[in-house]
């Protein structure tokens, strides 16, 4: 399935106000898109939008409300006759242990994560279904990985990976012309550790290696024309979900080190974050103590798919190879 080169889309994204959702509005834009942004944070909304010019609206929406959600449609409809891309964005994470945290962050952050992609989702194939499109949800390693002291923001991603896989399967089986992908970042320097509700007693932080937002933003955008079913942005990121699957319990092993990996060495700042209310919006990086990766070469070989299949070739060619020199030891 392909799709509308960019130039001549119309693309929807909630989380436009920050992070992954900020950057993926104004590359989308510099590439010709019209785009209509929407987040809680109405001042910085409105702020993007006289940057992009007349090919930008905006919506204030709370995603966890299918009503907000409805409304993003409607000024889509509004502003530039409908919509051809849908990208559900919008996140929040909180940082700290399970059983300490209050019930009301817990359905918080899940009400955004979850309800926020399945309100965004069925919405949007209303929409998608009678003239084709994309949906892109944006998952994170996170949907294959657990995460202690993140662990409803990994239960959250979890979540919309299943959700996102039936309701892809559902569509095939219909017949409807609408392609479905599912983003999954590694770690990725947005503000999304410094709007965290924040339980530990130190300033939260991601483990590395870290990537730019920017490369998720282009993976985005090459599945709204290029559909693949699922992308991973950070080799780093596909390289612990691929030991995972090998040897699950050493993974779990990790957990203490994966909890130091998320500790800055300062104080918390803002332990309360944006999980209840909008702050510190407005930026689409963070400010990552560690160094940053300028890009992900496994994610830009993945998006290309003659690349994608030399390389699978390549690493089957070596994995016969290593098994076939110790079959040959063990007979010796």
């Amino acid at each position: 399935m392909r799709h509308k080169p960019l130039h001549e889309q119309v693309i929807v994204i909630t989380g436009a106000s920050s992070g992954i959702g900020l950057a993926t509005a104004r590359m989308a834009a510099k590439r010709g898109a019209r785009v209509v942004l929407a987040a809680r944070s109405g001042d910085v909304l409105a702020e993007v939008a006289a940057e992009l010019g007349p090919r930008a609206a905006y919506v204030v929406a709370d995603v966890g409300r299918r009503e907000d959600v409805q409304a993003i449609a409607d000024e889509a409809r509004a502003s530039f006759g409908g919509f051809d891309t849908w990208v559900n964005v919008a996140g929040l994470t909180v940082y700290g242990p399970l059983s300490e945290i209050d019930y009301a962050d817990h359905e918080r952050l899940i009400q955004t994560n979850l309800w926020g992609t399945v309100n965004g989702s069925l919405v949007a194939v209303e929409e998608l279904r009678k003239h084709g499109g994309a949906l892109i949800n944006v998952g994170s390693v996170a949907s294959d990985l657990a995460f202690p002291f993140q662990g409803l923001y990994a239960t959250s991603k979890h979540a919309v990976k299943g959700f996102t896989d039936t309701l892809r399967m559902e569509l095939i089986a219909e017949g409807a012309p609408v392609s479905v992908t599912l983003v999954k970042p590694a770690s990725i320097d947005t503000p999304l550790p410094n709007r965290a509700r924040n339980y530990m007693d130190r300033e939260p932080t991601l483990p590395p290696p870290i990537y730019p937002p920017a490369e998720v933003a282009n993976a985005i955008l090459h599945a709204a024309v290029h559909p693949q079913r699922d992308i991973f942005v950070g080799g780093g990121g596909k390289m612990f979900v691929m030991g995972k699957e090998f040897v699950p319990g050493a993974y779990d092993e990790l957990a203490p080190a994966i909890i130091a990996l998320q500790k800055r060495s300062e104080a918390p700042r803002n332990p309360t974050g944006a999980l209840h209310a909008p702050v510190d919006a407005g930026k689409e990086r963070g400010d990552a103590p560690i160094y940053v990766m300028r890009t992900s070469a496994y994610t830009r070989a993945t998006l290309h798919p003659l690349t994608t299949t030399a390389i699978a070739v390549g690493l089957a060619a070596t994995a016969a190879l290593v098994l076939g020199s110790q079959r040959a030891k063990r007979q010796l």
